[in-house]
């Protein structure tokens, strides 16, 4: 296996679980009654990125082996859009459901990168 897939392959799943943290994370701020940190909010931003390398390491996977499973790819894209998504959609309700809903996101997202994990 190349270098790039092997890096393709550990950084999905230390982003599993970093989503995972994260959900964890959000879901302790929701019972707590207290919307996303500054902190939180940055990890957010930290996780996109993540999976936006992310992206970019299997498009270069992509150009050199090709594609094996085409569901793969797909999974990939729904979880660049589903972070970002997931925040503009709750960017206007208040704190508490801000926390539940994020966490949720962060959850689905990690969820999302198991099953592209499982399908490569």
């Amino acid at each position: 296996m190349p270098l790039i897939a092997l890096l393709h392959a550990g950084l999905a799943r230390a982003l599993v679980l970093y989503l995972l943290a994260l959900g964890v994370w959000g879901l302790f701020a929701w019972r707590r009654n207290e919307g996303p940190s500054p902190s939180y909010l940055g990890a957010l931003v930290m996780a996109w990125a993540t999976v936006i390398v992310q992206g970019a390491l299997g498009l270069v996977v992509l150009a050199v082996e090709g594609v094996r499973e085409p569901l793969h790819v797909l999974y990939g894209f729904a979880l660049a859009v589903a972070l970002p998504a997931g925040y503009l959609f709750v960017r206007d309700r208040e704190p508490k459901r801000r926390s539940l809903i994020v966490a949720l996101v962060t959850l689905f997202a990690a969820g999302l990168a198991i099953r592209g994990i499982t399908t490569s």
